[in-house]
């Protein structure tokens, strides 16, 4: 009877652990069978996605491309840089599928949209300040008003140095740097400072790429230059930030608007075809609008208010 107990005993236990290996088998395949489930719904999303446009949300959009890669594995992002004015080019034309802009469109870009049928939803997604900035060097500039920087930047301006704009200030040679003429920043800045949407002297060094910009102006003891805050923050180390009108672009200043005339929203373009007829597109502006927030924050922009982005998420999906 105790033998009988113990074999008993024995084909228990064997049937437990029979039944636990089975079970844990099982669970190792449903857990595959999840895992690849995972696998490809991450990876269901694929085809290309053309986007160009403005310098300064290109950071923005080519770290959202990044990460909106490497969740869908089969699309291709691809992000170019010709400033707002090239990238509207593109984009009424019906070559890209978004458009990064600095600047709202215009009104003959609206018309060449017209023209070939590009209907499209415009979405803001984030707030800039045009940053003035001079070398690390200088010393002598804190602030500059609007007046001064129109005086400076006008077209046939007569300000060659430093003391044309205030007596007090060095007789050397002011070397302006700023973006070039198909830039978003340049038609805004030139539309508030100068008065007239691009109306500017000649005589600076113009670049599409506001990394050249940050080069020459943190090599050139007496230059002065303007471009996005964020391309400030990521060389502050390289640069002096300018007060305009006594206020310095930061966060709070920037997104109340007290940094003015300089503070301005960030826009893409979609394409509303493309949002209807490649999934690829409209993923890719849901995941914008759902993690801008954070992103544009790591770069250096302000983001916008939740509430704002939530609203143009339910403009996304009313676009049928």
């Amino acid at each position: 009877m105790i033998k009988v107990l113990k074999k008993s005993k024995v084909l228990t236990v064997s049937a437990i652990l029979i039944m636990s290996l089975s079970l844990i088998f099982t669970g190792c395949g449903k857990s595959n069978e999840s895992s690849n489930s995972g696998s490809e719904s991450a990876n269901k999303i694929s085809g290309n996605i053309e986007i160009d446009g403005s310098s300064t949300v290109y950071p923005i959009t080519e770290a959202i491309a990044e990460e909106f890669q490497a969740n869908n594995q089969d699309a291709r992002v691809t992000v170019g840089m010709s400033g707002s004015g090239g990238g509207f080019k593109r984009f009424t034309s019906g070559e890209t599928d978004i458009s990064n802009a600095s600047r709202e469109i215009k009104e003959e870009e609206v018309t060449k949209a017209k023209e070939n049928n590009i209907e499209y939803t415009k979405f803001d997604v984030a707030y800039d300040g045009i940053s003035i900035v001079v070398n690390k060097e200088n010393e002598f500039v804190k602030d500059l008003t609007t007046d001064e920087l129109k005086k400076i930047w006008e077209p046939d301006s007569k300000v060659k140095t430093w003391k044309d704009v205030r007596p007090e200030w060095p007789n050397e040679e002011i070397r302006l740097y700023g973006p070039g003429t198909d830039s978003g920043t340049f038609d805004y800045f030139t539309e508030e400072i100068v008065g007239e949407s691009k109306k500017i002297r000649t005589d600076y060094t113009a670049s599409a790429d506001p990394n050249v910009l940050v080069q020459g102006v943190s090599s050139d003891k007496y230059s002065l230059g303007y471009f996005g805050y964020a391309y400030y923050l990521e060389n502050k180390d390289a640069l002096k930030l300018v007060s305009v009108n006594g206020v310095k672009p930061e966060p709070k200043t920037i997104q109340s608007g007290e940094y003015s005339p300089l503070s301005r929203p960030l826009f893409i373009y979609a394409s509303n075809k493309s949002v209807k007829e490649k999934p690829q597109v409209k993923e890719f502006v849901k995941t914008y609008l759902e993690t801008a927030k954070d992103i544009v924050s790591g770069i250096g922009y302000i983001p916008l208010e939740d509430a704002k982005y939530s609203e143009q998420l339910k403009t996304l999906e009313n676009i049928k």
